[in-house]
Parts: structure tokens; C-alpha cells; sequence
């Protein structure tokens, strides 16, 4: 039970609410959190600690613990409290201050607010434990198989403009800048996420993740999946073997058998998981929105990190809530406010920029047919198979469902992004695509095609993780919305 009180400041002139837990006692599966204080300003937004402390504006204070845990981890703390210093008002300004947020929001804004502690805590905790910690950052790397042979799956960091510079310094500057972020994350020092995991497994879905595997590999051990290119025959077996060999490669690893028992439990949880996402975002489909864009794919990238069971709890305790703000007609943006769906290049966190542009300028995102949106999400794992064998071919069946431009040809991506406007009543599309991303961008051709055969209108946006361009797509997004309104 909560008790709450509430009260009016002034902070640096602006009014601000604060509402404070005293003693509130959180349970999040197998720990308990205890919340001094959880505080939500409108403006000039402090923000919730690791550690439960209070960021200053600009500021961030850290418990001893977790500077210890990150300093046993080979983390370069000076580094990484110059990438975390801006997060507390950037975070405020986009999500916080947001009017009539869902309540249950404050799940997320709390593990964003943690991201470097508690989760990397249980990581720690797990291998402690002999359990084995596998990094990934694609949707075709099959976390049923990693959770079968008792290990954790988590997402790498990679959607930040910060350490692109040391990624650079060892990958060419004209490279998809996801890439760069990456490894320059792990050459920085400063993902813990990347500093806790056991190895990094990747996947061939593009020439620049091929070889940058081979750079990433001199600095922590990499497994690489081949994803065939067709789908064909014989490239359902190619990946089939694939399936296997990592399935191998996990026993061998973490010394644990995966059983077909073991692989069903691991297919169930994932299988949730997606379908509390497909939950929400349906919650979407109404007129007002229930919730932001933007909430929502911070809710998708949090995915990647968060504990699968935990997240599947929460996600539903929100869409729960949700559904009760559509039957009261009761949205986040005004009813009949330009209706987006986003398209293109995955947006991993803390990639924010396209969703608070768009908006800020008064439309709302209402789906993102991304690796960080639907293709995440939508197709799901057989729950038929009774052998190990059968699991595993249902298992290998998803990847080769998921519309990816690594394929070709990719026709069913067009049909998905065709489908999800109707189903969103999505009035425009934005094309998002990462510069240098080669495979979205030269599908970008066909999309635009058949956007146009379909009367749908449609903008392509080229960009990276750095603010630098933030005028200039703010204009050409204004411009694409005011079209909408004509």
C-alpha cells in the first residue's frame, strides 16, 4: 500500500508537483525495492536514481555499490558519468513532462532510471550463481534457446551518439551508425551490459555487422548466426543447422542440456512476452491514443534489458489500465490528431529524436513497423512441438517469417507495412532510415511505391543518433504534417 502526499514548489521559478511514496515497497519478482522517494516534476524535471536517490538537474547521484560494481565490471567511470550527465533532463523533457501519462508508466521511468544498476546487479548475481550472460542486438538471435540452457539474454547498447567517435577509430566513418555506436560502447567502457556478458552472439544481416563482428571479437568472445539471405529450401536448412549449432554452442557454454521440457518453458515465456506487446500496441489502434509514441517505444527497447517475465507483468498491468482509458475516450493527444506509423531502421535506446519531433509538432506515433516494433513482436514461436527436434524447426520457422530487408526478395514487408496503416488508420508513413544503412534504404524505392499506388502519403528520414539535424527534420516533418491536414 502506498501513502501519498502531494505538494507545490518552486524549482528554479517553475512550479513543479511533487509526489512522494513514503516507504513504498515495490516487489519486482524475486527482489524487493524499496522507494524513498519517487519524484515527477513538469519542468525542470529531477529524476529517480539509482539507488533510489535524487539526480540533480544535470547530475547524477550514484550509491557507492553500484560505482563499486561498475568499477569491478572494468568500466571507465569518469567515461560513464559523462554519457549518463545529460540523461535526468533530456529524460524529463521527453517523457516526464509529458500531461495525462498512463500511470503505469512509472514502472519504466524506474528501470530507465536504474538501467545501470538493478538489472546489472541480477547479471552479476546470475553468473555468480554460474549461470551465463549472452548480448545481442537483432531479433533473429533465439533467446528460447539461451533461456532453455539457463542463461540470460540481454540487449547491447547501441543508440547513442556518444562513443560513435571511438567506434570510428576502428570502423570506417561512412558505416551504419548503430554499428559504430556498439562497439563503441564496448571500446568505451562504458555499457555495463557489455562488460557483464559472458560472449556476444551476432548475426549476418548486414555487410556492416559481418565484419564488424570480426573487430568486436578481439575485445569479447562473438558467436556469429548465418542468416540465410532467400528463403528457399536449401536456406531453411542452412539456418536450421544455424539453430542447431547455437543450440550447441549453449550447452557447451553454460554445461546445462537443453531438453525439450526446458526449450517449451523458454518458448512460453517469449511467446508471452510477445503477445503483451502485440497487447499494447493494439491498445493504439483507438482514437485518442491511449499513450505516446514515444512511451511505447521506450517500453520495445526496454524489452531488449528488462527480466522477460517481470517486463510481460508489467506491460500487461499497463495495457490494463490502457483499455480503461479507451472506453472513457481518454488519449494522450487530442482525438483526431495526424495518426504515424514509422518504418525502417531499428531504434534502440536512447534513439528519441523522430518520435519527440513528430510529436512535438503535434501529430502522434501510433505504430512502428521496426526491429524495435512489430517485427520484434508479431510473429511468435509454435507451441506445438512435442520433440526437441519439432521445437527447434518452429524456433528456426520465426526468423524466416520476420520481414527484414536482409532478405531479398522482401515483398512481405510491403504487405506488413500496407496492413499496419489500415489497421493503425494511420493517415502518413515516415521511411526511417539510419544513414548508411544500405539494406533500408535502397527497399525504400519499392515501399515508396506502393505507399503511392495506395494514396498514402510518405516522407523518407535520413538520420543518425546526433542532434545536429534535429531543424531540419523538425522543418520537413512540419511541412509532411501540414500536407496530412489538406
Amino acid at each position: 500500500m502506498f501513502h501519498r502526499c502531494s505538494s507545490l514548489l518552486q524549482v528554479n521559478g517553475t512550479a513543479a508537483i511533487i509526489i512522494i511514496y513514503h516507504s513504498a515497497v515495490i516487489a519486482l519478482n524475486n527482489f524487493i525495492i524499496k522507494i524513498k522517494e519517487f519524484v515527477c516534476f513538469t519542468e525542470n524535471i529531477y529524476f529517480l536514481s539509482l539507488n533510489y536517490e535524487l539526480f540533480g538537474k544535470g547530475r547524477q547521484t550514484v550509491s557507492n555499490d553500484w560505482r563499486q560494481m561498475w568499477k569491478d565490471l572494468g568500466m571507465d567511470l569518469e567515461k560513464h558519468d559523462e554519457f549518463l550527465a545529460p540523461v535526468p533532463e533530456v529524460y524529463g523533457k521527453l517523457f516526464m513532462a509529458q500531461e495525462n501519462r498512463p500511470k503505469g508508466m512509472g514502472y519504466f521511468d524506474f528501470v530507465v532510471g536504474d538501467i545501470h544498476g538493478i538489472r546489472v546487479k541480477e547479471l552479476v548475481d546470475h553468473k555468480a550463481n554460474g549461470g551465463k550472460v549472452v548480448a545481442s542486438f537483432c531479433v533473429f538471435v533465439p533467446d528460447e534457446i539461451i533461456t532453455a540452457a539457463g542463461g540470460v539474454s540481454i540487449g547491447l547498447c547501441a543508440g547513442a551518439q556518444f562513443p560513435v567517435p571511438t567506434g570510428e577509430q576502428v570502423l570506417p566513418r561512412n558505416l551504419c551508425p548503430l554499428i559504430k555506436s556498439s562497439v563503441g560502447f564496448k571500446l568505451d567502457r562504458i555499457c555495463p551490459y557489455f562488460q557483464v556478458a559472458d560472449f556476444v552472439v551476432g548475426e549476418t544481416t548486414c555487410d556492416g555487422k559481418k565484419k564488424a563482428w570480426e573487430i568486436l571479437d578481439e575485445f569479447i568472445p562473438t558467436h556469429v548466426m548465418e542468416l540465410p539471405q532467400r528463403r528457399a529450401e536449401a536456406d531453411k536448412a542452412l539456418w536450421m543447422e544455424e539453430i542447431r549449432r547455437f543450440k550447441e554452442k549453449m550447452e557447451k557454454e553454460s554445461g546445462v542440456a537443453i531438453t525439450a521440457q526446458k526449450l517449451a518453458a523458454s518458448i512460453k515465456i517469449a511467446n508471452e512476452k510477445r503477445a503483451a506487446l502485440q497487447r499494447l500496441y493494439n491498445c493504439r489502434k483507438a482514437d485518442p491514443a491511449p499513450i505516446s509514441g514515444k512511451d511505447v517505444l521506450l517500453i520495445s527497447e526496454l524489452a531488449f534489458f528488462d527480466d522477460p517475465k517481470r517486463f510481460t507483468q508489467q506491460v500487461n498491468a499497463l495495457c490494463d489500465e490502457l483499455e480503461t482509458r479507451i472506453v472513457r475516450g481518454e488519449g494522450i493527444a487530442e482525438k483526431g490528431a495526424p495518426r504515424i506509423l514509422i518504418t525502417g531502421s531499428p531504434m534502440p535506446i536512447p534513439s528519441w529524436k523522430l518520435h519527440a519531433i513528430i510529436e512535438g509538432s503535434g501529430a502522434v506515433v501510433v505504430c512502428e513497423e521496426t526491429c524495435t516494433g512489430t517485427r520484434y513482436f508479431e510473429t511468435t514461436v509454435r507451441e506445438d512441438g512435442a520433440t526437441l527436434d519439432e521445437q527447434l524447426a518452429a524456433i528456426s520457422e520465426r526468423a524466416l517469417n520476420i520481414n527484414c530487408a536482409c532478405y531479398t526478395p522482401n515483398n512481405g514487408r510491403i504487405e506488413d507495412i500496407l496492413r499496419l496503416v489500415k489497421e493503425y488508420n494511420a493517415d502518413g508513413v515516415v521511411y526511417y532510415n539510419l544513414a548508411f544503412c544500405q539494406p533500408y534504404s535502397i527497399e525504400y524505392r519499392k515501399v515508396e511505391k506502393a505507399l503511392q499506388e495506395a494514396g498514402i502519403p510518405v516522407i523518407k528520414i535520413e538520420s543518425d543518433f546526433s542532434e545536429e539535424d534535429t531543424g531540419q527534420l523538425q522543418t520537413r516533418i512540419e511541412a509532411f504534417l501540414e500536407m496530412l491536414d489538406k
